[in-house]
């Protein structure tokens, strides 16, 4: 389904299903209750109630304004609050609240940090593994502006799986991530192999992009062994974003999935509800 309408038809096979229980609002209320925030919440994803609902959430540090301006992202930019040095703790006494056995950690991009907030994340990642030392971490990273100490600092405090998405193929970053580097992207991807770490990365669909583009996106991680890699549908997350260029059937992520593992990727995860931190515990191999 391919069309310049602004207004294209949600079909039926992107339509979610609210659920409404006791479990979505008391992690909503947990959450809340000490004062973090989810990239479920700031990034309207369309996944939110079903993760709430099942007790998990995709905490999301440094706060809630981004130094960049995604076409794509619902995360607002603006003034910039100090980083919290509570925060880390605070991260692990949620996660282990939420009786949470695989925890996701994101941030905002926080260009206004020398090491883009790296040395945050390894805090967060320490709370954790103090407080829950059987539990399995995985972060979602911005670029760092391509600091190897910040992203060695986070290798350095032992994530199980390192994320960084690439977003979407090259030919669009201008319009779409204008402020990133799909090489710079790459790189930390590939450094993070070289030390020796699991590499995860994702990208949308809809926003232009052609599956031949797509398929040399699936190339460029696949050279670089990156470990696991997600495609889900971009949604528009307001009037004020990009339109949705065109809605993929599920036969053609079907696709998608089967070409990833034929050039090598070992886990791809592709669907059009799919996002980089949904169901990331059954991405992990931690669930059956």
């Amino acid at each position: 389904m391919c069309a310049k309408d602004n207004y294209l038809r949600i079909p039926p096979w992107l339509r979610v299903k609210i659920p409404c229980n006791k479990t979505y609002s008391a992690t909503r209320e947990l959450v809340k209750d000490l004062s973090l925030s989810t990239v479920c919440q700031s990034a309207k994803c369309p996944n939110m109630f079903e993760c709430f609902s099942e007790h998990t959430a995709t905490f999301l540090i440094m706060g809630d304004i981004c130094t960049r301006n995604c076409a794509f992202c619902n995360i607002e930019n603006g003034d910039i609050a100090p980083l919290d040095p509570t925060e880390p703790n605070r991260v692990a006494e949620a996660a282990k609240r939420l009786g949470l056995k695989h925890v996701v950690i994101t941030s905002v991009t926080r260009d206004d940090l020398a090491d883009g907030g790296a040395t945050h994340f390894a805090a967060c990642i320490s709370a954790v593994r103090e407080m829950l030392p059987e539990t399995s971490i995985e972060v979602l990273i911005p670029d760092f502006q391509g600091n190897e100490d910040a992203l060695r600092a986070v290798i350095e405090a032992k994530p199980d799986i390192i994320n960084h998405n690439v977003e979407t193929p090259p030919a669009h970053y201008e319009k779409i991530r204008p402020q990133a580097d799909y090489s710079q992207s790459l790189e930390l991807l590939r450094r993070v192999k070289a030390a020796g770490g699991v590499a995860k990365s994702g990208l949308m669909v809809g926003l232009g992009e052609t599956d031949e583009e797509v398929r040399g996106v699936v190339d460029d991680l696949a050279a670089i062994d990156c470990d696991i890699v997600t495609i889900g549908q971009y949604m528009r997350p307001s009037m004020q974003h990009p339109a949705v260029l065109r809605y993929v059937p599920p036969d053609m992520f079907e696709e998608y999935t089967r070409y990833g593992k034929g050039k090598g990727v070992a886990h791809m995860y592709s669907a059009p509800l799919v996002r980089s931190s949904y169901n990331a515990a059954l991405f992990a191999g931690l669930k059956k």
